[in-house]
């Protein structure tokens, strides 16, 4: 055939192909499903999350009572018998009668009970009550405690000759108003059951095993650091499982593992009978994000101990209330805890690991929950190796389906690929909106001083972060659809191009996060790995090519993703949503609350969403997300619905100290001497929550101004959290004068140059209640060489810059603090000013006078007030 003849048949060719090309696009287009498809569909996924996800998410084991006749198994009734007779004994504060004196003689009646009935043939139990003195830095404050006390229990094989512990921790102490019984009396009567069970229960054991229940974690953590540096047997333990509380009442989730040995995961896996947790959880509290701490870093940082950290994390509204008591308590979520807790123990008491548990530090570990079904948990160096495999398979196969497609749309490689490229433009955008529009909701709500509108309606984070994201996700690609359709391909192979576009987002993402030693990068990895699965299937057969036949595959294979990724995130959220309601006025937590919510809904629907382009006229979904999204916003912003606070359910938190304040001039003169309410508003929406309501805050000033003018800004701040947020933190000043129960004194006991002459040494008592702070601030030519305290935390001025910060408290001893400081000046002169001391008294549980009664009885029935009498008085020396 010459050139002339093969022009003319190319040129019939194209006349014959062009014709079928518009039918083939036409047909595609006749083959979408009628609108209302479109809907079902994203109702589809919707009943899914209901009905698997959020039933599976609240399961409990059916509790065991004493009636039932499994041998040496948890029996949830006992243990509830025994958080009972926590619960009755009330708050548990530090140096209180109620912690110290009837708290410890309940345990130790309890473990006497349990005592009497230990096979002695089998075991050997001691039990020793700790009383411990000692400091060391927490946070930016030296933290120093005084006869706290521990109850300690070993309880060891016959004839062990194994020199290593497993060490089970738990804390009995509570925050000021809490009876504690979901933090963390739950895990105190879980941890006295597990000892009753494995102490009376024939099966044995290798390792010997310490039960620590410690009577100082919420000071904080005073009491494991006690153990841990001073007692008889910490040397000797290798592995904790530390148990705390975020809340009360369902599942407890593993959230730190570790660090650096993996091979603790792998009884987890094998022992807990109702898994739950994920990596994610473990580098979100370890960025040190959330307003909380445990005892697990302490056993870690000063006893060099691995282990597990696991709370209780669902209902965190009661947690630190007046409302954290045993009818919050199901007894399922007791057998819930016991059921994990009694096979994790045996199973650690067992592990030849422990013998030398440094020979198994291999790395970190990656970990999660599938529904609490069952537990996945592989290294991270393996982690690393799935999450570049899988987003180079999803890289080639999309590739491989670029060619596959110009193959059967008989158009040029090079086309399918300039037009897979702008899709691939288009997910990115798609995937910037996603995320960006929730939070742009969330900024404007905190804007209008509505934030937290969510707090008491959860469901109201569907309209308001969940629909706005799947609006950013579709509409991008939806609109490129409509506008530059071609038909030069099918229809359904451009929704696979956009699909793909969206695969390769994540790949690059995925990759990014494992580059950059993210092991969340897990949820990426695992996400996209059931896009690749379906995409290999599809291009092995034919259905790659036959119209949507392949989306058949891919929504089968999406059913996984979507079912882990709604339910992680889900757990996000309701594990999250009461701790915004304690993230103090700096913070906007809708940013958070929103930026995952976000997250989860393109891991759970970016796939899935891009799909309502196969039915006609995919606006009417668009038109449903925008309608709920507005319905949302109304509800937030002009009804109660969007109130964040309920009486009881989901509370206010309102810190605040009833202040005599009393400034002592250097020749010792009063040079102010004035009484207020010192406001600590946990959450976003402060003092506004209140408006409306019958308390007067008239007269309530910030006292950021005061902070640049006094010391730690002329108040007795309770603690780190108070120190950390004190520009935040208001005044309400009160005429009369506030009377505390017993004013602290500090006395001046001496006062000694040195010999060089330009030291002097001052020496002090401090006679104070159970809670006590002192302040120092040298003057700027003066530096503290030495005194009675940690001198390493004078070695770091960077770190911890004056005014420094003591806090002090007390168990059973109440002796005075006696203490020097040595003030180096260079010119010596020391007849002059040269150092500012604060002390701070905090008499905790102490009502205070009548009007200060009649002022917290006015805060309405959604606020959980906090609050006691406080002194602050101002020395120059």
């Amino acid at each position: 055939m010459g050139d002339k003849d093969k022009l003319i048949s190319d040129v019939e060719s194209v006349k014959d192909t062009a014709p079928i090309a518009a039918k083939v696009a036409k047909l595609a287009l006749k083959a979408n499903r009628p609108w209302y498809f479109g809907a079902g569909f994203l109702l589809f996924w919707a009943m899914l999350f209901v009905s698997i996800v959020v039933p599976l998410f609240y399961r409990l084991p059916t509790p065991l009572t004493v009636h039932d006749s499994n041998q040496g198994a948890f029996i949830a009734e006992r243990a509830h018998k025994t958080l009972a007779g926590l619960a009755s004994i009330g708050t548990k504060v530090v140096g209180s009668q109620g912690n110290e004196v009837n708290t410890v003689n309940f345990l130790l009646n309890e473990l006497e009970l349990i005592k009497q009935q230990v096979l002695t043939e089998y075991y050997d139990i001691e039990i020793d009550v700790q009383v411990a003195s000692g400091s060391y830095v927490f946070w930016t404050m030296i933290n120093m405690y005084q006869g706290i006390q521990n109850i300690v229990i070993k309880l060891s094989p016959k004839g062990s000759t194994s020199d290593t512990y497993l060490l089970v921790n738990s804390h009995f102490d509570s925050k000021p108003t809490s009876p504690s019984v979901g933090d963390a009396g739950h895990m105190v009567s879980t941890i006295l059951e597990v000892l009753r069970v494995i102490s009376t229960s024939k099966p044995s054991f290798q390792h010997p095993i310490v039960f620590l229940l410690n009577g100082a974690e919420e000071n904080p953590l005073q009491a494991s650091h006690a153990f841990i540096s001073q007692h008889k047997w910490a040397q000797f333990c290798k592995v904790v499982i530390n148990l705390d509380a975020a809340g009360s009442g369902g599942r407890e989730i593993l959230f730190q593992s570790g660090p650096n040995n993996p091979w603790l995961l792998k009884y987890y896996k094998e022992s807990a009978l109702h898994p739950f947790g994920t990596t994610m959880g473990e580098e979100i509290f370890q960025t040190g994000l959330l307003p909380s701490d445990t005892d697990f870093g302490i056993f870690n940082t000063y006893g060099n101990l691995v282990g597990f950290d696991i709370a209780q994390c669902i209902n965190g509204f009661v947690y630190h209330t007046k409302y954290d008591d045993l009818d919050v308590i199901p007894q399922g979520a007791l057998q819930n805890t016991g059921d994990n807790l009694l096979n994790l123990v045996r199973a650690l008491a067992n592990a030849p690991e422990l013998r030398d548990v440094e020979a198994f530090a291999e790395g970190h570990a990656i970990f999660f929950d599938f529904l609490g079904l069952f537990f996945i948990s592989y290294s991270s160096t393996s982690g690393e190796y799935l999450n570049y495999a899988v987003a180079g398979a999803a890289v080639i196969l999309v590739y491989i389906s670029l060619l596959r497609i110009a193959a059967v749309s008989n158009v040029s490689a090079a086309d399918v690929q300039g037009w897979g490229v702008l899709l691939l433009v288009v997910q990115v955008v798609a995937f910037v909106l996603g995320l960006a529009l929730p939070i742009v909701v969330a900024y404007l709500l905190d804007k209008y001083g509505l934030s937290l509108s969510y707090f008491s309606s959860p469901i109201l984070v569907v309209g308001l972060f969940v629909c706005p994201s799947l609006l950013g996700l579709s509409l991008p690609s939806t609109i490129y659809f409509t506008l530059f359709r071609n038909s030069k391909v099918s229809f359904a192979h451009y929704i696979q191009l956009a699909l793909h576009g969206h695969a390769v987002v994540l790949a690059a993402l995925g990759a990014a996060l494992t580059a950059y030693g993210l092991r969340s990068a897990y949820v990426v990895t695992w996400t996209l790995l059931f896009y690749v699965i379906p995409l290999a299937i599809n291009l092995l057969t034919t259905i790659h090519d036959r119209g949507y036949a392949w989306t058949t595959i891919l929504k089968l294979f999406q059913i996984f993703p979507f079912l882990y990724n709604s339910y992680l995130f889900y757990t996000f959220v309701v594990v999250l949503t009461p701790m915004m309601g304690r993230f103090s006025m700096s913070t906007n937590p809708d940013l958070i609350v929103s930026a995952l919510t976000a997250l989860g809904t393109i891991l759970s629907m970016g796939f899935l969403i891009l799909l309502v382009n196969m039915f006609r006229r995919p606006s009417i979904v668009f038109v449903i997300l925008l309608a709920v999204s507005a319905l949302s916003i109304y509800v937030a912003t002009s009804t109660d619905i969007g109130f964040p606070y309920r009486p009881k359910t989901n509370v206010e938190r309102v810190n605040y100290l009833q202040v005599r304040r009393t400034f002592y001039e250097y020749d010792g003169t009063v040079s102010r001497d004035d009484s207020g309410y010192a406001f600590f508003f946990q959450d976003r929406r402060g003092p506004a929550a209140l408006e409306g309501s019958n308390v007067d805050l008239t007269g309530l000033v910030s006292l950021e101004a005061d902070c640049d003018k006094y010391m730690m800004c002329g108040v007795p701040m309770y603690d780190q959290h108070w120190v950390k947020s004190r520009t935040t933190i208001m005044w309400l000043p009160r005429e009369q004068p506030i009377e505390t129960p017993t004013p602290p004194t500090l006395e001046l006991l001496s006062k000694t140059v040195l010999s060089g002459g330009t030291t002097v040494r001052l020496e002090f008592v401090v006679a104070g209640p159970n809670h006590f702070s002192l302040f120092i601030q040298p003057y700027e030519d003066v530096t503290i060489s030495n005194w009675t305290f940690l001198a390493s935390y004078l070695q770091n001025t960077t770190t911890y810059p004056p005014p420094y910060h003591i806090y002090f408290s007390y168990g059973i001893d109440s002796s005075p603090l006696k203490f020097f400081i040595d003030f180096m000046k260079p010119d010596g002169d020391f007849n002059v000013q040269f150092c500012k001391i604060g002390l701070g008294g905090q008499f905790i549980e102490d009502v205070g006078d009548a009007e200060s009664v009649r002022f917290a009885n006015s805060f309405p029935s959604y606020s959980a007030i906090v609050q006691w009498p406080a002194s602050y008085q101002r020395y120059i020396f």
